[in-house]
């Protein structure tokens, strides 16, 4: 039993952890706030460009591949200059990006300052994770990771509508220029509360697994990006893909027999990591990451809604990927990792195969219900997976885990939308139609719901008490 006297110091520290993690998180809800927003306001930036609004799909995949190349570099720059240095430079970078992409007159300085803010994005998400690993200990490390995992539940969802609202009522300009007061905000609060760490020992770059990786994460999604716009042959992709895996393999050769090797994939050889990142945890991800881009479209393009009406059933949606956030904590001490990545993950997957069934007929109120559960299971699944992962980490391997996480996640986002679109076009084309009908989506509900499950049975695997000292879950003794 903890001592009275231990009780203060433990509040103060459970304290700082959440701190902490609600300033990353703050700047994280700007990252990615930011990937999505934009999107809305494509063709009127052609527009002001005076360019076909086809030619803007350049402004994001500079992002997307600038942040992608300078991933792999992240962990190693957090060690030797200090995550919370690099952070703030991180930060620093992108409201000063997002500041020039506002005030972008031409195409060509919109692409130089979204390559800028693809680079501050880069080092943004891995090292505020170290940050929070770093100071939150066990015990406290759901709450702590569930409050950095917020930003990549209600981005995705308000961002498209918040991003049309300020593009019908004051300009695109703002949808940039938002992340000034955010990103300064986050400037003045990481400096105040984030501990100035010592940087550890990170030795020298390891400069051809820096080269091997960059090339090998760009080139896959740069291959799922241009396969997911339709915007490159088939060749063409298929060569960029094939040349990302072998560019990936080589990398891992490196990283194995490379004596100071730029990431350390001991942390695969942990399963709660290897499960929650590599395997499981990368299909479920791609299952969550395809419904907020399957949605949308199913009630715009399917049902034939209007923005507005589409915004509403996102923003249930929304709600319940809200609501989830009080009970996580308790849910997982109650039941742990293995029975709640199960029954949960199902739950999830199973609320994205209903979505299949609901037409333009179906009753408004078992819509909200559907999505309400949706959003509340995936909320669940997100913070399961992205807690477990770190359970057993080793501090020594906070860095290199952490980069590897982002790398994954990264690449199990572009995936879901891929697959999703993929499975969008081969219904299309089997039943021979010029344009997307409702059935379409009720099969690429079904397979993204299926990937869902099946990921979500491959927890079974896990033992009963895995991540338990995270969670606080224990076994039930029996009765003898």
């Amino acid at each position: 039993m903890v001592t009275t006297a231990e009780n203060p110091e433990s509040l103060q520290t459970s304290s700082r952890s959440r701190l902490v993690a609600l300033v990353v998180a703050v700047s994280f809800f700007m990252q990615l706030l930011d990937s999505t927003i934009v999107v809305t306001s494509l063709p009127q930036m052609a527009a002001s460009f005076g360019i076909k609004p086809i030619a803007m799909s350049i402004g994001l995949t500079v992002y997307m591949l600038t942040m992608a190349a300078f991933i792999p570099i992240s962990g190693w720059l957090g060690d030797r200059y200090g995550a919370r240095n690099v952070f703030l430079v991180s930060i620093a970078m992108f409201t000063v990006a997002s500041l020039f992409c506002g005030l972008s007159g031409t195409l060509t300085q919109f692409i130089v300052a979204r390559a800028f803010q693809g680079l501050g994005s880069a080092l943004m998400n891995p090292i505020g994770r170290v940050i929070v690993l770093r100071n939150a200990p066990k015990s406290e490390l759901v709450n702590a990771v569930a409050l950095i995992t917020w930003p990549a539940l209600i981005a995705p969802v308000i961002g498209p509508v918040l991003g049309s609202f300020i593009t019908t009522y004051f300009s695109w300009h703002w949808n940039f220029l938002i992340n000034i007061p955010i990103g300064l905000v986050g400037l003045v609060l990481v400096w105040q509360f984030v501990p100035d760490q010592k940087a550890e020992n990170a030795g020298r770059l390891d400069v051809p697994g820096f080269i091997l990786s960059a090339a090998g994460m760009t080139l896959v999604l740069a291959a799922l990006e241009a396969f997911t716009q339709g915007t490159v042959a088939t060749p063409w992709i298929i060569l960029l893909l094939a040349g990302g895996v072998v560019f990936s393999i080589l990398a891992v050769r490196h990283f194995r027999k490379a004596s100071s090797p730029l990431l350390d994939l001991s942390s695969f050889r942990i399963q709660t990591f290897a499960m929650s990142t590599l395997s499981a945890g990368t299909a479920g991800r791609l299952a969550f990451n395809a419904t907020p881009f399957l949605i949308p479209l199913l009630f715009q393009v399917g049902f034939g809604l209007p923005a507005i009406e589409t915004g509403v059933y996102m923003l249930v949606y929304f709600a319940g990927n809200l609501a989830m956030k009080t009970i996580t904590t308790p849910t997982l001490r109650r039941f742990g990792f293995r029975t709640v990545l199960v029954v949960n993950g199902v739950i999830a997957s199973g609320s994205i195969v209903a979505c299949a069934a609901i037409s333009p007929g179906t009753s408004v109120l078992f819509i909200y219900a559907l999505l309400f559960v949706a959003g509340m299971s995936r909320s669940m699944q997100f913070t399961a997976l992205n807690t477990i992962g770190f359970a057993d980490i080793t501090p020594a391997q906070q860095s290199s885990a952490s980069t590897l996480s982002s790398m994954l996640q990264q690449l199990a986002m572009l995936l879901g939308i891929a697959v999703a679109a993929a499975a969008l076009n081969v219904s299309q084309l089997a039943r021979h139609g010029s344009s997307l009908a409702l059935v379409d989506f009720r099969w690429a509900f079904i397979a993204i719901g299926v990937i869902g499950i099946l990921s979500s049975l491959r927890f079974l695997k896990l033992p009963d008490d895995a991540g338990a000292e995270v969670s606080g879950h224990r076994r039930p003794r029996s009765d003898i």
